[in-house]
């Protein structure tokens, strides 16, 4: 008997979602990811972005899929993981990165619908993600998967008259300790990313001036939204054996540490 007649095979690709994927963080991350191989789910609101961000990835020969979401919307996310589970049958990694802030204002001036938008984007579009990708994670085979948060220094301590931003980061600390200790049982891991002063379009703004704790305003330092990527792409590929709970990257002179 000549030849080999053993069998290749190819090896199975590793599926992560990135909400909030059309701009900013999101972006960055998933163009990363796809840059290391991963077949990427794109979610957010806006349809054309996340097209566009798939379409340059096909003529790269790298896989990605755009989902229209609304990470608010129960029905909608639902959509969205039921779109991954029959396209891809699992899930890998989750980054749970939608977010949005609110004017800074005195909170009883600050009109209530700010509020909810904040509340129930931050929070419940955190938590309905979450909810999904841990039933996926928990009925796929291999069992289990990574569910990456994005936090912020605001999950740590508030800039002025940020309450909503401020209780809703709070809160996704919270989610991410709880999903961490309930995931265990299902091979599920959760992280938290405690980001400062990333650079994208809705941040640019802070280089010409922020609301201080001591009531001026000046501008602030910032770091290059890579890399924020790189820290998310670290986690990502580390084995479900081994974890980061809580990473916080943040540009080095930021008014963080003392503030306030």
């Amino acid at each position: 008997m000549t030849g080999d007649t053993s069998l290749t095979t190819t090896p199975t690709p590793k599926i992560a979602l990135v909400t909030g994927a059309g701009s900013g963080i999101g972006r960055c991350v998933a163009l990363g990811m796809l840059e290391d191989g991963w077949t990427v789910v794109l979610a957010g609101r806006r349809a054309e972005p996340l097209q566009a961000i798939a379409d340059e990835a096909a003529a790269r020969g790298q896989t990605a899929l755009a989902v229209p979401t609304d990470v608010t919307d129960p029905l909608s996310v639902e959509a969205l993981f039921a779109a991954i589970e029959s396209r891809f049958g699992r899930l890998d990694v989750l980054f749970n990165n939608a977010g949005v802030n609110a004017p800074a204002l005195p909170m009883d001036e600050l009109p209530l619908e700010k509020w909810f938008n904040v509340i129930n984007t931050n929070v419940t579009g955190v938590y309905l993600c979450a909810r999904a990708a841990f039933g996926l994670m928990r009925r796929q085979s291999p069992q289990g998967g990574r569910i990456i948060n994005n936090g912020s220094i605001s999950a740590h301590t508030p800039r002025p008259f940020t309450a909503p931003y401020t209780a809703s980061k709070h809160a996704v600390t919270g989610i991410t300790k709880a999903l961490a200790l309930d995931g265990r049982a299902y091979n599920i891991v959760a992280s938290q990313v405690d980001i400062g002063n990333a650079l994208t379009e809705l941040s640019e703004r802070m280089t010409r001036g922020v609301l201080q704790a001591n009531g001026t305003t000046a501008p602030e330092p910032m770091m290059d939204a890579r890399h924020v990527a790189d820290a998310v792409r670290h986690i990502a590929g580390l084995p479900l054996s081994a974890n980061i709970l809580n990473l916080t990257v943040m540009a080095s002179a930021m008014p963080f540490v003392g503030r306030g």
